[in-house]
């Protein structure tokens, strides 16, 4: 069995599929997709893997995935033999696909913003950026009520979910966007938690929790 990550090493999408095989100690292949400058996934070799040119996409044993919030469902449920990652309790298991969704509004806004400033998409950047700060400020007060109930992570659980691993990285990327988390202690405390998870993995811009405290 082999599984092929198609991956931009600048993506917080392909990010998240990489942190979370990582945890799971799942191995996995790359092939790298030139997103930006060489929009790569806007060509007829990509098209044929993903029709609507996103990345990531993941090959598992011939079976092709699209979509990171499905296929961190796919991966968990999978390879995770605590069940504890992907719960399929009725209650919980809606909880978690919420906060999908929720990640997939980050990605809309605070992801727009970074994609406007660095990468010179054609994004509304003031729109983005309010956007982004809505989002953070439902967040920032889920969790710090979470924690005057002894809740560490998003959903209910005692222990992190792919809910966590969806939202993450476009929070941690925001800063790119000029989207400050300052003002978002609860926020701060949880992205602390997740980044001392055992098997977490780093990347660009994103660092474990001991160093991004010395910044």
């Amino acid at each position: 069995m082999a599984i092929t990550l198609y991956d931009f090493e600048l993506s917080g999408n392909c990010y998240k599929l990489r942190l979370l095989m990582s945890i799971l100690g799942v191995r996995y292949d790359i092939i790298p997709v030139d997103f930006y400058p060489g929009r790569q996934h806007k060509s007829d070799w990509f098209l044929k893997l993903n029709p609507l040119g996103q990345l990531p996409v993941l090959v598992d044993d011939g079976l092709v995935l699209r979509d990171s919030g499905a296929i961190l469902a796919y991966l968990a449920r999978k390879y995770d033999p605590t069940g504890l990652w992907f719960p399929t309790e009725p209650a919980q298991l809606s909880e978690v696909l919420q906060w999908h969704a929720f990640a997939d509004d980050i990605t809309a806004t605070a992801s727009a913003a970074r994609l406007a400033l660095g990468m010179f998409y054609d994004f509304d950047l003031a729109k983005a950026q309010a956007g982004a700060h809505r989002l953070f400020r439902l967040m920032d007060e889920h969790l710090w009520f979470g924690e005057r109930e002894g809740r560490d992570w998003l959903c209910a659980s005692q222990h992190p979910t792919t809910a966590d691993i969806a939202c993450f990285p476009y929070v941690m990327l925001s800063e790119e966007g000029n989207i400050s988390r300052m003002d978002y202690p609860a926020i701060r405390r949880w992205s602390d938690r997740v980044r001392r998870i055992p098997g977490f993995t780093v990347m660009s811009g994103i660092f474990p929790a001991g160093r991004a405290a010395a910044e």
